[in-house]
């Protein structure tokens, strides 16, 4: 193992081990987000899934500060102020639970997303300090780190969702803030690679335009597809704790739902490297993208508690399988020196349809109930299926 090979896996071990903490946040806001802001809605319940949107659009209007924020803090302090970002939404969106005020626990939702934007950086930020041939690897160990949060943040929901009855939900949200002041500890151990101007080492000249950049087939088509992967998964996985308490379960079975979804969505990070080294990371996002439409034949299959944990593993997979291939092309589409303004592009397109997919999931689900979310799922795997077909028949052709 070299001694490049050896520093990007401490890294990456790190970034899944803040990951893992960090990222528990995420499955606490999607399993009770709806549910909250169904207890806090009167009637027209129509917005119940608006807390969720908050995250989302949190994500996507956290994209481009983070990415600025990290490179010019560097990747430790960056990462650490991110952290921060996270403690004080979760602290909101506990005060808006207390006070019952809807529109102020929708904002410490959007506030926690900006905080994820953060924590979407780890990936980039382990392929960035790997070799070539380590990128997938780096981007897998990272992503790893989320099978811990698969159990973390789902049993913290359980233990804590009555802490502050009868503010219901009050002490999970509240839980975020802890969750924040030990990523941030863990984020020290990060090595600093000097100041701001040294981390840019690299120089400025050879960066291409954005525009050029992201009309390039193999750029188009990466964000395609991990755009259709992570808003499929948003869309259903947001309307699935609605349904299935819809359906007569409990919301601890909703919240198993989930878990086991987070758990597919991060446990096969720890091979999904290897299968995109040995058969391209085009056929692996195939191969997601063919998982999300198996999970909306299973969710049109019936509504036993089974078919929804079913539905909900197989999305976790295409999920997993389709996002970490398109980021590994997405690596590959540009040079060091644009890695700032196209990460940061990247993800905020990536999240803003994410955040539409969340908002319209909820309003879909009232109006047409739980088989039209599955339905979706097929045009839009087409549309991503397309892509990857158009890119395979370029560079047959020799184009790119």
């Amino acid at each position: 193992m070299t001694g490049g090979e050896r520093d990007a896996r401490r890294t990456a071990y790190i970034l899944a081990a803040s990951q893992a903490i960090i990222g528990s946040a995420a499955p606490i806001a999607f399993s009770l987000g709806g549910l909250a802001g169904y207890y806090l809605l009167g009637a027209d319940k129509s917005l119940a899934t608006a807390p969720i949107t908050g995250f989302s659009v949190g994500l996507a209007l956290g994209a481009l500060p983070a990415a600025a924020i990290i490179r010019s803090l560097g990747q430790r302090y960056g990462f650490m102020f991110g952290t921060a970002v996270t403690a004080v939404g979760g602290a909101i969106a506990t005060l808006g639970l207390f006070r019952s005020e809807f529109w102020l626990f929708v904002f410490g939702l959007l506030m926690l997303g900006v905080g994820s934007a953060f924590v979407q950086q780890f990936r980039f930020a382990a392929a960035d300090n790997a070799p070539p041939q380590f990128k997938a690897n780096a981007i897998s160990f990272v992503l790893a780190g989320g099978i811990i949060t698969a159990i973390l943040g789902p049993q913290i929901v359980i233990f804590t969702r009555e802490l502050f009855a009868p503010v219901m939900f009050a002490g999970s949200f509240a839980a975020i803030i802890g969750l924040a002041a030990v990523g941030a500890v863990i984020l020290s151990f990060l090595r600093v690679k000097g100041s701001a101007e040294a981390h840019e080492a690299i120089s400025q000249a050879d960066a291409r335009p954005l525009l050029e950049i992201i009309t390039q087939p193999r750029f188009a088509a990466a964000l395609v597809c991990a755009v259709g992967s992570y808003a499929l998964m948003t869309f259903v996985m947001t309307g699935a704790p609605l349904a299935m308490v819809g359906c007569g379960f409990s919301p601890d079975e909703a919240t198993l739902g989930i878990s086991w979804h987070v758990m597919a969505m991060f446990g096969p990070s720890f091979f999904t490297g290897r299968l995109i080294q040995r058969f391209g990371a085009e056929r692996i996002v195939a191969l997601g993208l063919f998982l999300l439409i198996g999970c909306a034949v299973v969710a049109l299959s019936g509504i036993a508690l089974w078919q929804f944990w079913t539905s909900l593993i197989l999305l976790g997979l295409g999920w997993n399988f389709g996002f970490i291939g398109s980021t590994a092309i997405v690596s590959t589409a540009y040079r060091p020196s644009e890695k700032g303004k196209v990460q940061g592009f990247h993800d905020f397109v990536l999240f803003s349809t994410v955040a539409v997919a969340s908002l319209m999931s909820g309003a879909i689900y009232n109006a047409y109930g739980w088989d039209m979310l599955a339905w979706i799922v097929f045009p839009v795997s087409a549309v991503c299926l397309a892509a990857l077909a158009a890119l395979s028949l370029m560079r047959q052709r020799q184009i790119i």
